[in-house]
């Protein structure tokens, strides 16, 4: 599917044109037709010769109107450029044409309208001057079609040249990320709220779950419609009505837009290129009341131009523009923007970063992915998809990384490790990137949450502190010269056990346990602490931390002042 966009100078017969390939009368408001110029967006389709379905944005011509105009050709494929042979070339039709080029429209077709009043010298001198007009912009050389839409004449040439640019007109590309920017919201009686729109970036499918920014509100799809038909799902490219469950529709406007949540980075700095045109009489500078034009929004931003002071007429430069409310926004995003004191169209551009890092004195932006992953260091691939609406497969863990913060990582990474010693690195004292990072080593191990060299000699595994424990049993020595780090690991790995911060060595406790056992055979009616002591030959210090792992571990429990047996206690 394909949207074509009209353009041209009030009164050049847009309406009229689309009126006859349509069959629709796209001036659809009372005042529209008592003063003869379309105010807002009319919208008409028809089918082509090939079965090509053609949606056609009727927009106005008229200067009072141009925030409207900017409004329709957001998100179209071609224009049909306009220009009536009684009149010829006008300034409205210069302010369409650059606008056009500014929103990156690359394709087109001229109409030559009101051919039946004109004489035949008048319709060559209008072909003439198209011809000069065009030269050099993205019309140059494209077909002109004769037309007289009251007559019909030219309406069957102009409808085959139509189906010939729509086959040369590449189709939207589906990323799975659907975009919706609103330009029409009412209420429909028996529906609720409906929402129009030229769908980009994916599909649109019933019961969608979706958000309208920038308010953040929640909505489901109840239903779609395409060219006054219903439809299951729509493809990107296709003009949407949407009707909407969640939302009132005064709660939703034009420059509002739908999105799934989760999808966009939503933004209110963006580094962004601007073309000043080169029809303006004075420089361009962050002084005035500048207004972005982006999708179906208009939206007043303070400007600061990155580098110069000022831009002069047609050139270009890079700018920082703040928006007063946060949208979902892409690298590659076309805007134009006009300064409301003076009432004109300054330049135009596309966004170029969506969230910028430097700041605004050394900022130098473009769209280079590679330069958003390398100021970052570490970049989430979702993340990064967000930002730069391409996707890469991470380098590590889910990260994108820049080659040499990764280079970095890994050196402090085998530092770290070297300097850990025999017992190797803990993994808990490294970020969760130099965690991630361990995956990408040669000859590690990693083991009871430490990295250590393959070939590295296990020194705890006869550690000579398990012994000296091990040789007295019930009155264990404290662990004056023993390394704390080496201390915590044989906890960790119970070759020794603390007790109430008395460390036992894991045979301890199992004597401990048969101790009790033959205790209790001795006296089933339970043992004293005394008891327990006198057979342990320790004092109460080394007794109460043992019966109460005992009494903790099931073995024994306690009962008044004497232990009873538990259900952990071994035979005696």
């Amino acid at each position: 599917m394909h949207v074509v966009a009209t353009a041209g100078h009030v009164d050049h017969g847009k309406s009229t044109l689309v009126e006859a390939l349509t069959g629709t009368d796209p001036d659809r408001f009372a005042e529209e037709k008592a003063r003869g110029l379309t105010i807002d967006l009319g919208f008409a389709d028809t089918t082509l010769p090939s079965g090509a379905v053609l949606s056609l944005v009727d927009v106005p011509g008229h200067a009072r109107f141009i925030k409207n105009m900017l409004a329709g050709v957001g998100a179209v494929d071609a224009c049909l450029f306009v220009v009536a042979a009684t009149e010829g070339w006008k300034p409205q039709s210069e302010e369409h044409l650059r606008i056009l080029e500014l929103l990156g429209v690359e394709h087109g077709i001229v109409a030559l309208t009101k051919v039946g009043p004109a004489d035949d010298d008048l319709v060559e001198l209008a072909q003439l001057e198209l011809e000069e007009r065009l030269a050099g912009t993205f019309l140059e050389g494209v077909r002109v079609i004769e037309t007289d839409a009251p007559t019909g004449v030219g309406i069957g040439e102009l409808r085959a040249a139509l189906d010939d640019l729509l086959a040369a007109t590449p189709t939207a590309i589906d990323h799975g990320r659907p975009r919706l920017w609103i330009d029409r919201a009412f209420s429909a009686r028996g529906s609720g709220t409906v929402v129009t729109g030229t769908l980009t970036g994916g599909c649109l499918r019933s019961d969608d779950e979706l958000e309208v920014h920038p308010s953040g509100a929640t909505v489901r799809v109840r239903g779609l419609q395409n060219h006054h038909a219903d439809r299951d799902e729509l493809p990107p490219g296709s003009r949407c009505a949407v009707n909407l469950v969640g939302v009132s529709h005064d709660g939703v406007a034009r420059g509002d837009v739908l999105v799934r949540s989760g999808q966009w980075h939503h933004t209110m700095v963006v580094d962004a290129s601007l073309t000043v045109l080169d029809q303006l009489d004075h420089p361009v500078s962050r002084r005035g009341a500048h207004v972005l034009y982006l999708g179906s929004g208009e939206h007043p931003v303070r400007m600061r131009i990155l580098g110069p002071d000022a831009l002069q007429p047609g050139t270009s430069g890079a700018v920082r523009l703040h928006l007063p409310v946060p949208l979902p926004l892409l690298p590659g995003d076309r805007f134009v923007m006009r300064e409301s004191g003076r009432a004109e169209t300054v330049g135009g551009g596309e966004i170029l970063d969506v969230d910028p890092v430097d700041r605004a004195s050394s900022a130098r932006p473009d769209r280079s992915v590679d330069r958003v992953v390398a100021q970052r260091g570490w970049v989430d691939a979702d993340e990064l998809e967000r930002l730069t609406g391409e996707r890469r497969d991470p380098d590590v863990g889910r990260w994108v990384v820049d080659p040499t913060e990764l280079h970095t990582t890994l050196v402090d990474l085998r530092g770290a490790l070297a300097e850990a010693g025999p017992l190797g690195l803990d993994l808990s004292t490294l970020d969760e990137h130099g965690r991630a990072a361990v995956e990408l080593l040669d000859d590690v191990v990693v083991e009871a949450g430490r990295l250590a060299p393959v070939d590295a000699v296990d020194t705890l595994a006869d550690h000579p502190f398990v012994a000296i424990l091990a040789a007295s049993p019930f009155t264990p020595p404290a662990p004056e010269r023993v390394d704390r780090a080496e201390l915590r690991e044989l906890v960790r790995r119970e070759m020794v056990v603390e007790v109430e911060g008395i460390f036992f060595a894991a045979s301890a406790i199992q004597a401990a346990a048969e101790l009790a056992a033959r205790l209790l055979a001795e006296s089933p009616e339970g043992f004293t602490v005394s008891a327990f002591r006198e057979a342990a030959g320790n004092t109460r210090k080394h007794a109460m931390p043992l019966l109460a792992r005992l009494d903790g571990t099931g073995v024994t429990r306690r009962r008044g002042d004497v232990r009873i047996a538990g259900p952990r206690l071994p035979e005696a």
